[in-house]
């Protein structure tokens, strides 16, 4: 069949999808999160955008309705991405920060924002849901910014995150009474649906959808994993659409029921690619609605709504942590860093135009100023991190994460069980990776750390969280794909200690040009452990015969070293502990 280059719907998706293969790659080297970018794509291609002007009407969206569909199944992607990030064991770990501080946070800063609308004649249910909306923060922005700065594991870090944990949580609650009161009827009657309709959709993703991805990863091909989650997605999402709700809070449910799965890790790296471009098709479409010039003609309301969200999010964190005796440049840092509404804040908006509860000129200037404070969320986050370490008091030394600081092993056959039962021994945190979902199954029923996932997915090794790691160990048999994994994973992480499994010396010496902290050769060592029972048996006294297969390794290690052409690396020993 061929393709009508003059159809409307090829504009658009050329005007979109060009959009986005401009706007991420400019704010990611701008270090700006590209939502803003998405949005102001979305007002120059909307109908109160360039179409205006003469001679520029092709950029103009021919119908931002359409797009309506695919923004729907980007807001539920990113959802179910969420929902997969919030793990059963880190909400366990971290309970008193998300259900105490986090809590607190949303109620007081939903609570404020809420008693000033009121005060200005707004009808209460709009209210209600602009003041619970201008109350999130944006995880994704603050989560990159503490990254970036080192300060992911600082005081102000794990509060942040403890705070955006909880309003993770509160979504599907709020997106469930948005559905319930736009449900037309009993508003007792819709809760009762959308909860049943939940519950459903729980027990389908605990139950009925892990021997789907167990056959989608019994197959090894990447495309059928994928059909999998997005079957999974989709099913989950048109449920929650029938039961009234908003399709983000099914796709979220399921996201949290598949946080404990095996195969966690491997169904985040194959939506991630289209997490991303989806997400940016509902913020253009968002845009799209947006009319600058009216608001340009009368900015008075958006500039102080603006002012009033930051100033009311900003002092309300900081009085609370103030309370809760944090230190002054903490809890400065903390209260500009979520200060800003989210994108989050966005999809709530959007499900409650949906719903009918907002609508015209309000929903118009809600939109606009969470667009606005969001555009600004990084300035104010590098503002606070720049605050707390103006402030003169003590320094408190980041702690760990309780999850961090383990050895990855990826490959758990035989070699990779006998590495993962000598750092037991020594009592050191390990977490394996296995491309077979039926061993991956026994060894998680016997308790071990192990986890579905196929590296030959670049995506796979974002998902490892690698920078968290004191070493990563690479026992697969591929000797092309050890190469390109050392390669990978030396690009992304130049401090990190690699040691891999290699086939002979030769290979050795390509692993180490790779990047690779140590290399064993398979053949290598086995001659030594031959060398050094035959030296027994023949009755020489076992210290020099260990002494000497040493002082062998170490020769032939620094001639497999110097055989490769990369940069020399420091040995093990020598690495960060």
């Amino acid at each position: 069949m061929a393709l009508n280059l003059e159809s409307t719907a090829f504009k658009d998706m050329m005007l979109v999808l060009g959009a986005a293969g401009l706007v991420i790659p400019a704010f990611a080297a701008l270090r700006i999160s590209p939502v803003i970018g998405f949005i102001l794509i979305g007002v120059a291609a909307g109908p109160f955008g360039l179409g205006q002007v003469p001679g520029l009407a092709w950029l103009q969206l021919s119908s931002p309705e359409a797009l309506a569909a695919p923004a729907e199944l980007g807001v539920a992607l990113l959802l179910f991405a969420l929902g997969l990030e919030l793990s059963l064991d880190r909400i366990r770990t971290m309970r008193s920060l998300i259900f105490g501080l986090g809590s607190q946070q949303l109620l007081i800063c939903a609570g404020l924002l809420v008693a000033g609308l009121l005060l200005l004649g707004e009808p209460l249910m709009a209210v209600l849901v602009i003041g619970g909306a201008m109350a999130l923060s944006s995880t994704a922005v603050s989560l990159q910014l503490l990254s970036a700065s080192g300060h992911i594991n600082s005081q102000a870090g794990r509060k942040a995150v403890g705070v955006l944990l909880f309003q993770d949580l509160a979504l599907a609650p709020m997106l469930l009474l948005i559905g319930a009161a736009g449900g037309g009827g009993s508003f007792g009657r819709s809760l009762a649906i959308g909860i049943a309709a939940l519950i459903g959709i729980a027990l389908f993703a605990r139950h009925m959808v892990p021997p789907l991805f167990l056959q989608a990863a019994r197959t090894r091909r990447s495309e059928l994993f994928l059909a999998a989650a997005l079957v999974v997605l989709i099913a989950s999402a048109g449920t929650a659409a029938l039961a009234g709700l908003s399709p983000a809070v099914g796709a979220l449910m399921a996201g949290l029921m598949l946080s404990t799965s095996d195969y966690r890790r491997q169904i985040e790296a194959a939506v991630q690619p289209f997490e991303g471009l989806l997400l940016g098709v509902f913020l253009i479409w968002v845009g799209s609605g947006l009319d600058l010039a009216a608001i340009a003609a009368d900015p008075w309301p958006v500039l102080a709504g603006t002012a009033a969200v930051l100033g009311v999010k900003a002092a309300a964190v900081y009085g609370l942590l103030r309370w809760r005796g944090t230190r002054r440049g903490v809890a400065g840092h903390v209260a500009l860093l979520l200060a800003s509404p989210s994108e989050t804040s966005l999809i709530v908006l959007a499900a409650a135009t949906t719903a009918r509860l907002i609508g015209g000129h309000l929903a118009e200037m809600a939109v606009a100023v969470a667009s606005l404070t969001l555009a600004l969320a990084p300035l104010l986050g590098l503002a606070g991190a720049r605050l707390e370490a103006s402030a003169k008091e003590d320094r408190e030394e980041p702690q760990a994460d309780p999850a961090t600081g383990q050895t990855v092993i990826i490959g758990f056959g035989r070699v990779g069980r006998l590495v993962a039962q000598m750092l037991d021994m020594h009592g050191q945190a390990w977490l394996a990776v296995d491309s077979d979902p039926d061993e991956v199954q026994r060894y998680r029923r016997a308790g071990k750390p192990v986890v579905y996932g196929d590296a030959r997915r670049p995506e796979l090794l974002d998902k490892l969280k690698l920078d968290q790691a004191r070493a990563v160990v690479l026992t697969i048999d591929d000797m092309r794909m050890l190469d390109l994994l050392t390669k990978r994973i030396r690009e992304r992480h130049p401090d990190l200690c690699i040691v891999a499994r290699a086939r002979d010396a030769q290979h050795a010496g390509t692993l180490y040009t790779a990047g690779a902290t140590d290399a064993v050769p398979e053949t290598v060592e086995s001659s030594l452990q031959l060398a050094e029972a035959v030296l027994v048996d023949l009755g020489v006294p076992m210290g020099p015969v260990i002494a000497s297969i040493h002082e062998k390794r170490d020769e032939l290690r620094g001639q497999m070293k110097g055989s490769g052409s990369g940069p020399k690396r420091p040995p093990l020993r020598t690495l960060r502990r």
